[in-house]
């Protein structure tokens, strides 16, 4: 027989710490929970154990207490999110079935202990599973200890059998691991050892004389130092003590034999509700688990059935509730009145579903979920779909930007607790589907009446956080606004393209050239192992730190490495090139449509800031401040005959800072109408306009944005070529000068600590369970995402009310200029000639009136022939 038995404690603060904080809608943290059960579930698959049994401590006292009163003492409370995640960890292992045990008086390893030795006497084999070394005492012929680490974020297993032990441990048996902590003590539990006694000293004091008896009965031996014999007499009590505190107990009163830890069978429905509640859904889909009996009939009464719709003119009066369309558009389903109707091109034909959904969806606003990308089809198909009355994926998002997922799926999981079969309806064999058991058509109807019981209840929370005015008038006429300029495009010059793909070509052949020159052989020089080997055995190059597959030569190495050998800035070029070639050059010719245009798809639910992206290919990630990479933009061009112009934000990020700090210095800054970095380096460094210099401004300009990024004086450093003390220094004049950003800063950190969530201008929320972590560099991040949100996330929302603004007018007054792309603090018009005044005013205008600020948000209009001279 096998057992696996488990420090529960132990791996529920592993996972706790190992997995980045995840909250279920609720609040209630579930990062242990989630993490807690991926590894049981990975342990039990490696194990294969006969019989499982999860030992926990309790709060109360042990023998240990008693003997020695600052044991563990120092140890800090845990935090209140783990503490919170243990009663959840039980249930989970109660529902799935899995034996546990716990005892007054004793620690999960004295049950550890005996569980092992019980089973080795009845010839079986145990293996601990703890990420604790105190364990690794239980080691022994049929007891081996499967220790838990975490790295990267992952478990790591390392199992242990004497063998093992052995090689790790100087060739000392498992049980002398207590005559070692006996020596130097073990600081997490506070066991004292004796005082100057470290590792390195208690391993070789303990290789030699085999145990702590025997080390004490031969103190005279002249191998050990007369500074180790002072220490280890003046410290005999405290040894011995130590001693006792590290002994596991192997003769605990423990419940079950090992025989009887066998896995009960699960309580499904149990387990269901439980991962539901915390929206653990990959959990969910990992152990197949299905509704139970209560929440499938909460599905039926959310989905009565569909009726069949044969005639795209007997819509029934009324407004729709929700409107679903398949990918294709073939099927089609709306709720009416609380009831479902659902159609099919089969049935209605190609012009009968396109009345049908012109009169869904184009003659009056259509409840979706995640519209978008059916605007754009009716859009390709000459229909003119209206802003849709409410998208309830938007609503999601809009609610939790960092979740990431908002399919309808998960949106109905979250908030109707309904398990959603999967959207058939958009495979590429729906259609068959429908001919063959109308699957893809009943799932369509179970869809649209989802969505149909989330409309209320999301808008109702909406208007509780005061965030559904930008729902409606923002996001929504967005998401048309994107789906217009996703399907006008760009048009590229294709024959420029190649033409500069020529040049990248033969500027790789020289680089590469050069390289193999330096290196006195060819290698690939894409390849970091390769590199790697090059660079630091072969011209022996002082190495960074080594990765899994060897050493590093990533960006940050090798730029610190540019003087030490000429091979580096080679390779560095190399890269710039080899980028310019496959990801823009390469890319970019693949994805050129037939009318001459990239189609770029335009993201609305996919940044925690709420700002834009783009894929498909990424257009706002095109090269600018190199002039090479900026050749790419010249390939971006006009229709035939017709004009780009461009509009940017100035400093549209040091505004919104400004004025929502209120920082009198700031404003004034920038009603001065000088350049704000320059006016931040006098300011800051005390040095007049008249004698400003380059490096300075380029200073000020780097802590003007790094500010807003939250940035370290270690990063400023980086970044500038300074000190670390002199960054700081930098820092603190900056915030001094510009005191109410200082105390915004603080009070956005205080009250996103307090709330849990910081907010934009516009109300828009983004939660930051990080804030509670215990974890430094978790905790760090979640303020700089405090402080930069906020101002990041009001710019997005200005951007996206001036695309709305532009967007309206240009149709408002008739124009044929239209939004082409939006990258990021600018917006780019294609327009023709004899409109390209009124539209160039039009644009300046509307994105100036975007937003009311404390300072005025200038945006300068130019235009070209392509992207890089409208970009000039």
């Amino acid at each position: 027989m096998k057992l696996m038995a488990i420090d529960g404690n132990s791996l529920v603060n592993r996972a706790f710490y190992g997995v980045k904080p995840l909250t279920a809608g609720d609040g209630t943290p579930t990062n242990a929970v989630y993490g807690f059960l991926n590894t049981f579930f990975k342990l039990r698959e490696d194990l294969s154990p006969d019989a499982v049994c999860v030992c926990f401590d309790l709060k109360a006292k042990t023998f240990r207490h008693l003997e020695y009163e600052g044991y563990k003492a120092q140890r800090k409370p845990m935090p209140e999110e783990l503490a919170a995640q243990i009663p959840l960890v039980k249930e989970a292992l109660d529902l799935l079935g899995v034996p546990r045990m716990e005892k007054e008086g004793f620690e999960a390893d004295d049950l550890l202990g005996t569980l092992a030795r019980l089973c080795r006497e009845g010839g079986g084999q145990c293996t601990i599973v703890t990420g604790d070394r105190d364990s690794l005492q239980f080691v022994a012929p049929g007891a081996r200890v499967a220790l838990v680490t975490t790295k990267m974020g992952q478990p790591v297993t390392t199992l242990y059998d004497e063998q093992k032990f052995a090689e790790d441990y100087a060739g000392l048996s498992p049980a002398r691991i207590v005559d070692l902590k006996s020596l130097m003590g073990d600081s997490s539990d506070n066991i004292p050892g004796v005082r100057g006694i470290g590792e390195k000293g208690a391993l070789a004091l303990i290789s030699r004389f085999g145990s702590l008896e025997n080390l004490y009965a031969h103190l005279d031996d002249p191998d050990i130092s007369s500074g180790s014999r002072k220490k280890l007499e003046e410290g005999r009590d405290m040894a011995f003590l130590s001693y006792k505190l590290a002994l596991g107990v192997t003769d605990a009163p423990v419940d079950h034999a090992p025989a009887e830890l066998v896995l009960k069978p699960v309580d499904e429905p149990g387990l269901y509700r439980l991962l539901s509640r915390l929206e653990l859904r990959t959990i969910i889909k990992r152990l197949a688990l299905t509704p139970p009996a209560e929440q499938s009939e909460r599905a039926a009464f959310t989905f009565a059935g569909y009726t069949r719709l044969t005639d795209p003119d007997a819509v029934p009066p009324g407004t729709p509730e929700a409107v679903q369309v398949s990918a294709d558009l073939s099927c089609c389903a709306f709720t009416i009145a609380g009831k479902t109707y659902a159609a099919a091109e089969d049935d209605l034909g190609e012009a009968g579903m396109c009345i049908l959904l012109k009169s869904l969806v184009c003659d009056r606003p259509a409840v979706l979920h995640d519209g978008k990308p059916l605007l754009l089809k009716l859009l390709e198909r000459r229909l003119e779909p209206k802003v849709p009355a409410f998208d309830t994926a938007l609503a999601d998002y809009l609610l939790d930007p960092s979740r990431g997922d908002y399919s309808i799926i998960a949106s109905a999981a979250r908030h109707l607790s309904c398990d959603l079969p999967p959207a058939v309806y958009d495979s590429a064999d729906a259609r068959t589907l429908l001919g063959l058991s109308g699957e893809a058509l009943n799932t369509l109807a179970f869809h649209c009446a989802c969505i149909a019981a989330l409309r209320p209840l999301l808008e109702v929370r909406l208007r509780e956080e005061g965030v559904l005015p930008h729902l409606t008038e923002t996001e929504l006429p967005l998401s048309l606004a994107l789906a217009r300029m996703q399907q006008t495009g760009m048009a590229v010059d294709r024959a420029r393209l190649l033409e500069f793909g020529k040049l990248v070509s033969a500027r790789l052949s020289q680089l590469e050239a050069d390289i193999y020159r330096l290196a006195g052989r060819e290698f690939t020089i894409g390849s970091p192992k390769q590199l790697g080997q090059v660079l630091f055995e072969e011209l022996s190059l002082p190495s960074g730190r080594k990765t899994k597959t060897g050493y590093s030569t990533d960006a940050d190495t090798l730029d610190k490495l540019k003087s030490a050998h000429e091979i580096v800035p080679a390779v560095l070029e190399w890269r710039k090139w080899s980028k310019l070639s496959g990801t823009y050059v390469e890319g970019l010719s693949k994805v050129i449509g037939p009318d001459g245009r990239i189609h770029s798809t335009f993201n609305q639910m996919v940044t925690a800031t709420g700002r834009l992206s783009s894929t498909d290919p990424n257009l706002q990630n095109i090269p600018v401040r190199r002039e090479d990479g900026s050749e790419i933009r010249r390939c971006f061009v006009p229709a035939p005959g017709w004009v780009l112009l461009d509009a940017d934000y100035s400093q549209i990020e040091l505004r919104v800072l400004a004025s929502m700090a209120n920082d009198a210095a700031m404003i004034s800054a920038f009603e001065s109408g000088e350049d704000i970095h320059a006016v931040t380096a006098s300011q800051v460094f005390r040095v007049p306009l008249s004698e400003m210099t380059p490096r300075l401004r380029s200073r000020a300009k780097a802590v003007n944005f790094g500010i807003v990024y939250g940035i370290s004086a270690f990063s400023l450093a980086d970044d500038i070529g300074v000190t670390v003390r002199e960054a700081q220094e930098y820092i603190d004049a900056y915030l001094a000068h510009y005191s109410g950003v200082r105390t915004f800063m603080e009070e956005t950190k205080r009250k996103a600590r307090e709330q849990g969530y910081v907010q934009t201008l516009y109300g828009r929320r983004r939660y930051l369970p990080e804030l509670s972590s215990r974890n430094f560099n978790t905790r760090s991040f979640g303020e700089r995402a405090a402080m930069n949100t906020p101002i990041q996330g009001t710019a997005a929302d200005i951007m996206k009310r001036a695309m709305v603004a532009v967007g309206a007018r240009l149709q408002r007054e008739g124009l044929k200029a239209r939004l082409v792309l939006q990258v990021h603090d600018e917006l780019i018009l294609e327009s023709p000639p004899e409109e390209k005044t009124r539209a160039a005013a039009l644009l300046g205008e509307e994105m100036e009136r975007a937003a009311a600020l404390r300072v005025r948000l200038p945006a300068e209009v130019t235009e070209g022939e392509n992207w890089y001279d409208a970009k000039k």
